[in-house]
């Protein structure tokens, strides 16, 4: 397992599930559940955790929890976020006495951070794994680059992605010095990943070669499928759309046999894309309507926004042959654009809110002004106009609370362990410094208050904010009001 021999992994681990009893057969079945994950079948792997932890003996100290995180990562690979987070924090209690293994509540931590990395809690996210970097120094150095990968995804997420690259970088060096052949290829992935996405596709390409090299040969279905997806982006940046087209299917099919159904939608949003630059209107809104109800199944409401702001701008270049689709486009784009607005607001500090008004807010916000335009509506300008002019309120609650406060999902502070030299601890004290950097509280702020607007007192938006709050199922003003 350790040299990535997985299908020779599993039937070992199989053998002894046949042959052994007890606590041995029962570790047998959580271990061939581990391997199974890891060759793409997340939903034989999640069916194969349930079975062993029923008959897991009620004095499981290690086993259950530990189980039950594993199962908690195959299940954010099949999109069962709030199964995950049950799993998680029946281990959590599972792990809150003093004698509970210090690794099992690193791993613990690393997966929440995960979770809050799916829901796209960014500032969440952060939060616990700079928590879980620094219990990493105390019990962990060896697994240090989980740590470092989610804190590049976040700060990649928000915009900061130098300070991701770092982040990135680190674990890279940390997985390399712990022997970690999986951290590795995972960790060139993801920074081929945010090279691509930032379009720097020459430095890409070397990266997701070597790691798709790797995940084919040793059979990860999920993490070939990704590869494929990365280079059916490059291609269609590179303006080869037969090629994109190949690639995205590719990645669609290990997707679906693997289950990772929300991973799956995320390609249909790209080859909706083809099909609307190929002039197939038809296809391409059937993809988008797919992969928009996948991440609305699965609660992730922002991701259902980005979907409609790209929907609704993929519909301009329609619309002087199709004037009848505009009131579809302001439908898709001013809500979106709305809750788009508000995630700043959930932002811990200024880079992050300004990265993120710059990438994702105020584009959305400019394609919703356009249609409104477009469509004649003055209301709609003016109310739009009121609302970007209302300014942003400091949280006084959440100041003050700030130094004192912990978030719910952290584990209680660990007793350090002897020092590790060597290095892994380069890589850890470099960590931790970037972290440090990157945890520079900016002033905390509530979400903008609705704006009550003369002569009639109308709230600006008002059937838009409850469209995007009902669609996305999370808040986007407070309950305050202002005159405009």
């Amino acid at each position: 397992m350790a040299r990535g021999e997985l299908g020779e992994a599993l039937r070992i681990f199989e053998t002894a599930v046949r042959t052994e009893t007890g606590d041995i057969r029962v570790c047998a079945m959580v271990n061939a559940a581990c391997v199974t994950d890891q060759l793409g079948d997340h939903a034989g792997a999640a069916e194969l955790f349930r079975d062993a932890l029923a008959q897991m003996g009620p004095d499981a100290p290690r086993m259950r929890p530990a189980a039950l995180i594993n199962m908690s990562q195959a299940l954010q690979l099949l999109g069962d976020l709030d199964g995950a987070q049950a799993a998680l924090e029946q281990a959590r209690e599972l792990l809150s006495g003093e004698s509970a293994p210090l690794e099992l509540r690193y791993a613990c931590l690393v997966s929440l951070s995960a979770v809050a990395l799916h829901r796209q809690q960014w500032a969440r996210s952060i939060e616990i794994a700079t928590e879980s970097l620094d219990a990493a120094t105390r019990f962990a150095p060896d697994q240090v680059g989980h740590s470092l990968m989610n804190l590049a995804a976040a700060h990649f997420e928000t915009g900061r992605w130098e300070l991701a690259e770092d982040f990135a970088g680190q674990a890279l060096a940390a997985f390399a010095a712990a022997g970690d052949g999986d951290g590795v290829a995972e960790t060139q992935q993801n920074l081929a990943v945010m090279h691509t996405r930032s379009g720097r596709y020459d430095a890409a390409e070397p990266l997701l070669t070597t790691a798709q090299e790797y995940f084919e040969t040793s059979g990860h279905a999920h993490r070939a499928g990704i590869g494929w997806k990365v280079m059916g982006l490059i291609a269609e940046r590179r303006d080869r759309p037969d090629t994109a087209d190949a690639h995205y299917r590719r990645a669609l099919a290990h997707f679906e046999e693997s289950g990772v159904i929300v991973d799956a939608a995320d390609v249909r949003t790209r080859l909706a894309t083809l099909a609307f630059a190929a002039g197939r209107y038809q296809d391409g809104e059937a993809e988008l309507v797919t992969a928009r109800a996948i991440y609305a199944e699965h609660g992730l409401g922002l991701l259902c926004a980005q979907v409609d702001f790209w929907h609704a701008g993929l519909l301009e270049p329609l619309l002087e042959a199709m004037p009848e689709l505009l009131p579809r486009a302001v439908d898709l784009a001013v809500p979106a654009a709305l809750a788009l607005d508000a995630v700043r607001y959930e932002l811990p500090d200024g880079a992050q809110r300004e990265n993120w008004n710059r990438r994702m807010a105020d584009p959305a916000m400019r394609l919703a002004f356009r249609y409104g335009f477009l469509s004649g509506d003055a209301v709609l300008i003016a109310d739009l106009i009121e609302t970007a002019c209302a300014g942003t309120t400091l949280d006084i609650d959440r100041l003050a609370a700030q130094p004192n406060n912990a978030t719910p999902d952290t584990l209680d502070p660990l007793d350090p362990l002897p020092a590790n030299p060597g290095h892994i601890n380069d890589a850890l004290q470099l960590g931790n410094a970037l972290a440090a950097v990157a945890a520079r509280a900016g002033l905390p702020v509530a979400l903008p208050p609705r704006v009550a607007v003369a002569p009639d007192g109308h709230i600006a938006l008002a059937a838009a904010i409850f469209a995007a709050e009902q669609r996305y199922g999370r808040p986007l003003r407070d309950d305050r009001v202002v005159r405009s």
